[in-house]
């Protein structure tokens, strides 16, 4: 494998610290293919000027965080610019105490492009924006770039770009905040382009603030930031990309809302954003939303809890067990089958031999008794997750590039989970025998 020491590094620390890696996915990603392909089917429709909402479900550590950001590296290289936040008490979807508007910050916090997939990519984006008009006027118009008359021109096609979203709701507003922000550029008042960046992040937290720094009378606020977020998808599509796509992930932590009023503010908003998408009132826009089954399907206090979400996202009567529907709205993860989790961990041993420079001692026949001890656990098939069998699996090859002096078979067979359930191990023996060399 040739992948770069950074990357690997990034790759081995996250993934064993039970976090998902935003770099070097493609070097592990296993399996998936059906999800992915459904997932990348929406991206073409957004690209196409539609908007696409999903709910991907499974439970802790089953790999729902893993496929956001698999998705997330497909959608770069096409052009689209992502945004993604996680949920949390101080982050919802609807608040009156800022929670809304804490979840908008993340989301543009996190604005990444193929060019720069850290996130922090709104500057850079609204500057190449501005040498992409430029450009064009130039080519279109032979005029020097220095004169007077090339900059009206530039200017006019400033014009034309942000009247067209004019017409959406606070699209007024968003369209003057380009236009002044293109007015600091060519003058390099750099106090006022950070007043606008400042804006576009929701960072005001009063009108009158705003009326002072940029003469306009609203800000974004808990009510309103979701229509900013389809306005930035329509701008970003006349700046060059794609679309948008918008990632959240942690949705349990709406389920955990005490209050069921608030709780049922948050799946109205849901049901905001997915009426809007399929009666096409949101365009070249997408959303991907992530939660355990309990937090989905929990009619109490989950988003079946509310009715009209129900009647929409519940599955139907045709699919089933061995015929799923990939283009539901609601995408529920099967487990990783045992073949997949041994290529998986083929790919990890050699990114681990890369990170530390050494030739890997484990074989095959040691990785199949690794994931077979794995699942001899008892409750193995229903409580064992790829993200607990990934750590597992780092740690040895920890130990073992550690202690030279140790066989894995041995470090495997003495393991704590080697005591599990013998019928269990039994029936896994089984499962493995097709490819046990």
């Amino acid at each position: 494998m040739t992948i770069p020491k950074r990357i690997a590094s990034a790759l081995i620390n996250s993934l064993k610290g039970g976090v998902v890696p935003r770099t070097g996915l493609p070097y592990i990603t296993v399996g998936r293919q059906t999800e992915i392909d459904a997932l990348l089917h929406d991206v073409g429709i957004i690209a196409d000027g539609g908007g696409s909402m999903r709910f991907i479900v499974g439970k802790f550590g089953s790999g729902k965080s893993f496929l956001l950001q698999t998705i997330r590296s497909h959608v770069m290289d096409r052009n689209f610019v992502v945004v993604d936040a996680d949920l949390s008490p101080e982050r919802r979807l609807s608040g009156n105490k800022g929670q809304g508007l804490a979840t908008y910050r993340e989301l543009i916090r996190n604005m990444s492009t193929k060019s720069h997939p850290e996130g922090g990519a709104l500057s850079l984006i609204l500057d190449r924006w501005i040498s992409a008009v430029q450009g064009e006027v130039l080519a279109d118009s032979g005029v020097p770039a220095d004169s007077p008359e090339f900059q009206q021109l530039v200017e006019k096609r400033i014009s034309q770009i942000v009247m067209q979203l004019n017409d959406l709701v606070h699209g007024f507003d968003f369209a003057r905040l380009l236009t002044m922000y293109y007015t600091a550029t060519v003058s390099d008042d750099e106090m006022l382009r950070a007043k606008v960046i400042r804006w576009f992040r929701g960072e005001y937290s009063t009108k009158t603030e705003a009326k002072n720094d940029l003469g306009v009378n609203i800000i974004i606020s808990d009510e309103n930031w979701y229509e900013y977020i389809k306005i930035f998808a329509i701008f970003l599509k006349k700046a060059g990309y794609s679309g948008m796509l918008v990632l959240i992930d942690e949705l349990v932590n709406i389920y955990k809302i005490p209050n069921s009023i608030t709780r049922q503010n948050n799946y109205e908003k849901i049901l905001t954003i997915y009426n809007d998408i399929l009666q096409d009132k949101a365009h070249y826009f997408g959303v991907i939303m992530c939660g355990t089954p309990q937090c989905i399907e929990d009619t109490r206090r989950g988003v079946y809890s509310y009715e009209a979400l129900r009647s929409r996202l519940a599955e139907g009567r045709y699919a089933r067990a061995g015929l799923r529907d990939s283009f539901a709205p609601v995408i529920k993860l099967e487990p990783l089958t045992n073949e997949e989790m041994l290529v998986l961990t083929e790919k990890l041993t050699a990114v681990h031999a890369v990170l530390f420079g050494y030739q890997p001692r484990l074989t095959q026949e040691d990785r199949i008794a690794f994931i077979q001890a794995e699942f001899s656990q008892v409750g193995a098939q229903t409580h064992v997750t790829p993200r607990d069998i990934i750590r597992h699996f780092i740690e040895l090859l920890d130990v073992l590039y550690q202690n030279p002096q140790v066989s894995p078979a041995e470090l495997i067979s003495a393991g704590d989970f080697a005591s599990g359930d013998s019928a269990g191990a039994e029936d896994d023996d089984e499962e493995f025998a097709e490819f046990t060399i």
